[in-house]
């Protein structure tokens, strides 16, 4: 019997095969695709499956999600945007698989609390920077998922001082300013020539004016919203992954300059911030949490 992960990107599909370990083995990846996602995403389970037979599924999704009714309305996803039935496709592909989803953040902190930075911590948070901007929480050693599943979505706090456009509708949320993909739209605006958040980074560090000027905004932003969460939650710890985190000191000094300046409080002035050592992708490996997990149950 095979047990599945699948997570679902602003951009991308990935799907693995999960040990009782929470380990991962022949992962693959896939666009997702703009006309027809659910074609992609199908195609990448049955690959990943090949000729097991499937007990357990965990998805770990861009959101917004709605948990209970089983939907997905990913913002990067337009033919998804007015919602898709993900845990009602995924059962009819594999109809006695026990099928789970979750919003990524919330497969991200799991990841990090099994095998990652939060082990043994039972109040901490989760984010990944990337293309968006996503978080989990674990709170009294347990998920906050909230009334549909969209606890954690850190991406969308509100930054001081800026009212970038957010695809979410509302203007100035830590994901409109600091991902991967609204930096290197910053970047571009005001004359740098690159295409990629790696871009970004590369010219950052050698001294690109711009680059380290988009690096500074994203790492700023993050260090508010990130002071502002620990503050919210009493937390002490918060493990970061996603691509563009490993961007260097051109993001990360800027955002423990943040840290620095905003979490004042006596219960959060140790706060750490780490980068996460997870070499998957965390979402990824949650998903994967969720499978084994739901087939203890």
């Amino acid at each position: 019997m095979a047990v599945l992960a699948l997570d679902i990107g602003a951009t991308k599909f990935a799907a693995g095969l999960v040990d009782p370990h929470y380990r991962l083995h022949g992962v693959r990846r896939a666009a997702a695709a703009s006309d027809d996602p659910w074609a992609a995403c199908r195609d990448l389970l049955v690959a990943v499956a090949g000729d097991n037979e499937v007990s357990a599924v965990g998805i770990g999704a861009a959101g917004p999600v709605d948990v209970p009714a089983g939907t997905i309305r990913p913002l990067n996803l337009a033919a998804w945007r007015g919602g898709f039935a993900i845990v009602d496709h995924v059962r009819a592909l594999f109809p006695n698989a026990v099928v789970r989803l979750a919003i990524d953040g919330a497969c991200l902190v799991l990841a990090e609390h099994r095998v990652g930075g939060l082990r043994g911590v039972d109040d901490g948070l989760a984010m990944t920077v990337s293309s968006g901007v996503g978080g989990g929480i674990i709170a009294d050693g347990r998920v906050v998922v909230g009334r549909t599943g969209n606890a954690g979505h850190l991406g969308h706090i509100v930054v001081a001082g800026d009212d970038t456009a957010c695809p979410c509708g509302g203007f100035g949320c830590v994901e409109a300013v600091a991902s991967g993909m609204s930096s290197v739209r910053w970047a571009r605006a005001r004359g740098w020539a690159g295409e990629s958040g790696m871009e970004l980074a590369e010219a950052a560090h050698r001294g690109d004016r711009i680059a380290l000027a988009a690096m500074a905004r994203a790492g700023t932003a993050l260090g508010q919203a990130i002071s502002s969460a620990a503050a919210l939650l009493d937390v002490d710890r918060v493990v970061i992954s996603g691509g563009f985190a490993h961007s260097g000191e051109p993001l990360w000094g800027p955002l423990r300059a943040a840290v620095a300046r905003h979490a004042g409080l006596e219960f959060i002035d140790e706060l750490s911030v780490e980068l996460s050592t997870l070499s998957e992708g965390a979402t990824l490996v949650g998903a994967g949490v969720l499978a084994v997990e739901a087939t203890a149950d």
